[in-house]
């Protein structure tokens, strides 16, 4: 499945430096950043399950805010960019 996860960790304070590089590490261990906030996901029902109790655990539910959306498949008919596309499609080979 195809996820798009969306944060905004304070960082007023160091405690909240490190929740939002927890977070963003968390995110690049199951996806790829498009935006600073944003990544791009494609996951397995159990890896999603993972991901969130993660993500969960880095968050502070009264200062930070966690958006999780699942993307309807395929991706290239319901995904449009404009501008530069930071995607890699993990399933075609890497090098030409």
């Amino acid at each position: 499945m195809e996820l798009l996860i969306t944060y905004d960790v304070a960082t007023e304070s160091p405690g909240g430096q490190r929740r939002l590089r927890r977070v963003a590490n968390a995110c690049l261990s199951f996806g790829q950043r498009v935006q600073k906030s944003v990544f791009e996901c494609t996951v397995t029902s159990m890896d999603r399950e993972k991901l969130l109790a993660r993500l969960l655990k880095c968050i502070d539910e009264e200062r930070d805010s966690l958006r999780v959306y699942r993307l309807p498949e395929p991706r290239e008919r319901n995904v449009e960019v404009h501008g530069l596309d930071h995607y890699t499609d993990f399933d075609q080979p890497l090098i030409a």
